[in-house]
């Protein structure tokens, strides 16, 4: 198949996934079909195992997904079409308020098939979006160029930049009008989001759009019924709210050691009741448009059992920066 053929391909089958009565085996079948073209090309399979596939990548605080991990984000299936429609949602809201203007997306964390690119691309020209890459991992530059080179999408390229997404200072920032950050995993363990949105936002202008635009972690009682296996589930609390905790630093491009502790108090609970603690991640990925419990890697929920009796007052939650990025907690 030549790669004008490809492009077609990508996107007929990228339409059918922006359609909103697309069901999950036709996304599976039609997300397995990009990513045998895109290892044909980068012969990046994301399953090889070369000991430099599977290293992650160090960051000023956390760390970068290893290349072959990063390759199979495209086949984390909800998480990729929920991305899709939020991103192509947003540069359509954005050429409905710059008419006329082209449309700047500063990509970071691309991976090796700079999957976002790649998909959407081929649904307009290069004088209405254009693509600022930036990624650590220099064998992930190398396939994304020469993917992007072989589907002749070049043109959609302003520039392509190895580099640490939390030290980064973007030139030219007020030309940006959207933001992805590839570069979350569940309860925001190891990976960068956090630090990266402490460097990159302060940069660019208040109404840019981000994607994702927030991640909550929150917190929640379970037990399960022995007789009829069915679960009872209570909401408790908040314990990070991302968007809102960078936001109170009110625009410090300085990263801080770690967020401000979470003390949720426990004494108003019925924590006999319940058998465990169960820590969630929601991604909120545009608008409307979320990722919630067991639809991604990125949102597998975390249980703790809880040992009986419970005589703690209060569970307190410390989102560490240094010198691992991780959600830690401890009882009072």
């Amino acid at each position: 198949m030549t790669e004008n053929n490809t492009i077609s391909v990508i996107k007929k089958i990228t339409t059918s996934l922006l359609e909103d009565a697309l069901n999950q085996e036709e996304a599976v079948k039609s997300l397995n079909e990009i990513h045998t073209h895109f290892q044909r090309i980068t012969e990046i399979t994301g399953y090889d195992s070369k000991i430099e596939h599977l290293m992650t990548i160090p960051a000023a605080k956390g760390t970068a997904l290893g290349l072959n991990y990063a390759a199979q984000c495209l086949i984390d299936y909800k998480r990729t079409v929920k991305f899709l429609k939020g991103i192509m949602a947003a540069i359509k809201e954005k050429q409905g308020k710059h008419p006329g203007e082209l449309i700047h997306i500063f990509y970071a964390g691309c991976g090796p098939y700079a999957t976002f690119l790649s998909l959407i691309a081929p649904h307009f020209t290069p004088k209405e979006i254009q693509f600022s890459l930036l990624e650590i991992n220099r064998k992930s530059v190398d396939s994304a160029k020469r993917l992007i080179d072989s589907l002749e999408l070049n043109d959609y390229v302003q520039e392509f930049y190895v580099a640490d997404a939390i030290t980064f200072e973007i030139p030219n920032p007020d030309s940006i009008h959207i933001v992805i950050s590839e570069t979350l995993d569940a309860l925001l363990y190891r990976e960068c989001y956090v630090p990266i949105l402490f460097n990159l936002l302060p940069q660019v202008s208040k109404d840019i759009t981000l994607i994702p635009e927030n991640v909550v972690i929150d917190l929640s009682l379970l037990a399960r019924s022995k007789e009829d296996h069915t679960f009872k589930e209570q909401n408790v609390e908040t314990v990070l709210n991302v968007r809102e905790t960078v936001a109170s630093y009110n625009g410090q491009q300085t990263t801080p050691s770690h967020l401000p502790d979470k003390k949720v108090d426990m004494t108003s609970l019925d924590t006999d009741a319940y058998e465990s603690i169960l820590l969630d991640t929601k991604v909120h990925v545009y608008n409307d448009i979320w990722l919630d419990r067991n639809e991604s890697s990125l949102t597998l929920p975390l249980e703790v059992v809880l040992q009986k009796p419970f005589q703690n007052e209060a569970i307190i939650f410390t989102y560490q920066l240094e010198p691992d990025i991780e959600l830690k907690c401890s009882f009072q």
